[in-house]
């Protein structure tokens, strides 16, 4: 019985992608470019998206989509995908395996950011991105946003009102100092 057990799952993993990963895969084709195909940013103005929760994914791209969040790329973007593709894509990245390594103390970890985002930037909740390895320019702009209310959150929103420029850019600093790596 194991053998054939053994014997089948090996063909599974022979066989490739699923077909639902596959779907996600091909979305992803279109976001290689700047995410990576394994989330991982090609460029510093994006965002790595590898390893982050499907739900947060799919509800950024949603908002992307009609508006209630808007980028010129990713507006445009999101404009073009149905709420499978968005599924598809959002469960393709949310599946990536990254690993994030601390370069400095745990203890320095800016505590006000950590029950959400992680001491290592992997995010703990489930409507949080991960932060690790993300460069802190795109940190401190998103932070920003989040203060004049260009983006709009229950939580984030207080907290950006709260901080000073030298507060947010500690805040980037640490968290784009750690490594983030896919495996």
């Amino acid at each position: 019985m194991r053998r054939v057990l053994g014997i089948v799952l090996g063909g599974l993993l022979l066989a490739g992608p699923l077909p639902a990963q596959e779907a996600g895969r091909k979305v992803a084709g279109q976001c290689r470019t700047c995410h990576g195909l394994d989330g991982i940013a090609a460029i510093p103005i994006a965002p790595n998206i590898g390893g982050e929760p499907a739900a947060y994914l799919q509800a950024q791209l949603l908002a992307f989509k009609t508006g209630a969040r808007e980028h010129e790329m990713m507006s445009v973007v999101a404009a073009g995908l149905s709420e499978q593709q968005i599924a598809d894509v959002a469960d393709w990245y949310a599946a990536q395996n990254v690993t994030a390594t601390l370069t400095a103390p745990e203890e320095d970890a800016p505590e006000l950011c950590t029950a959400c985002h992680g001491v290592d930037g992997i995010a703990v909740a489930e409507d949080a991105p991960n932060l690790a390895g993300e460069p802190n320019i795109y940190i401190v702009t998103q932070l920003k946003a989040f203060r004049i209310g260009k983006r709009e959150h229950a939580v984030m929103s207080e907290i950006a009102k709260g901080l000073s420029d030298a507060e947010m850019r500690a805040v980037a600093d640490w968290y784009a100092a750690i490594d983030l790596t896919a495996e």
